[in-house]
């Protein structure tokens, strides 16, 4: 993304009590804190909610807050499927095997929970500081919800929210560093280097058209996180990292990443996921 297309962020706060928080997020992201009403493109703030990535309002939609807790991800995880999801299908989730996924793209980790919600084990990776810091916060915050609603007798939240864990930074880093580990691990039999069973990959690709009809998240994200243009060079490395296959979603008709043929795909109306099987899953 062009330097003179970044859009401004600031950090903000809703009430004092929110004030030190803010400052460290600030010290943090490098980013100073709000004092103003306007100048602005986006606002993270501190409300009562959590925090929030607030738009001026000249973008014409609201606030993205990450809510594990909130309605939508709690009628996905009760009505959305289980198993029989493509999601679920693609990643090969099943009655006796709930494989351990690196989701490298992680956003605000709406893949990730439902993969969590059916036993998988999740390990996030998200390189924008932004979009991590809104993660981050919506998964202390779902703790906090599971916690409370575990006092109450439902574990369901809690498990859920025990299986996601969240690291910050790039894709191609992070994969890096892992293929260099199991390599030095061939030739030493007492090395332990996890790896995982299935790499999730949902790489940010260009907006076809800008309408009321695509997401605010998606108008945000593509504004502060622009396009993935590395994204082609994850897939040999995911290749090498994973036990049994790479995932990698993508909007329906658009090209294989890498150019890549999968060994097949699963069609939805919107959203397609290519397979790359390495080995058979367990039974």
């Amino acid at each position: 993304m062009p330097a003179d297309s970044l859009p401004i962020i600031r950090v903000a706060y809703e009430s004092d009590a929110f004030k030190p928080q803010a400052e460290a997020l600030a010290e943090k992201l490098c980013m100073p804190v709000q004092v103003d009403t306007e100048g602005y493109d986006y606002l993270l703030e501190f409300t009562e909610q959590g925090l929030a990535l607030r738009p001026s309002s000249d973008k014409g939609y609201g606030s993205i807050i990450c809510d594990f807790a909130g309605s939508e991800h709690s009628h996905r995880r009760r009505h959305g499927g289980g198993n029989g999801q493509a999601i679920a299908k693609a990643v090969g989730v099943s009655g006796k095997f709930a494989p351990q996924v690196l989701d490298l793209t992680a956003g605000l980790g709406g893949d990730g929970f439902v993969l969590a919600s059916l036993g998988c084990r999740v390990s996030m990776l998200e390189r924008n500081p932004v979009v991590h810091s809104l993660l981050d916060d919506g998964l202390r915050r779902g703790l906090e919800a599971g916690q409370e609603e575990f006092t109450q007798g439902n574990d369901e939240l809690a498990a859920i929210m025990s299986r996601l864990s969240l690291n910050e930074g790039s894709a191609a880093s992070y994969l890096s560093k892992l293929v260099e580990s199991l390599v030095k691990a061939e030739a030493d039999p007492q090395a332990e280097v996890w790896r995982p069973d299935v790499v999730y990959v949902d790489p940010m690709f260009p907006l076809r058209k800008k309408s009321a009809k695509v997401k605010k998240q998606m108008q945000a994200f593509h504004a502060i996180v622009g396009n993935d243009p590395d994204a082609d060079q994850l897939l040999a490395d995911a290749l090498a990292v994973a036990r049994y296959r790479v995932v990698v979603k993508r909007p329906a008709g658009a090209g294989f990443l890498a150019e890549t043929k999968p060994n097949y795909s699963l069609e939805g109306k919107s959203t397609r996921y290519d397979v790359y099987a390495l080995k058979k899953l367990p039974i």
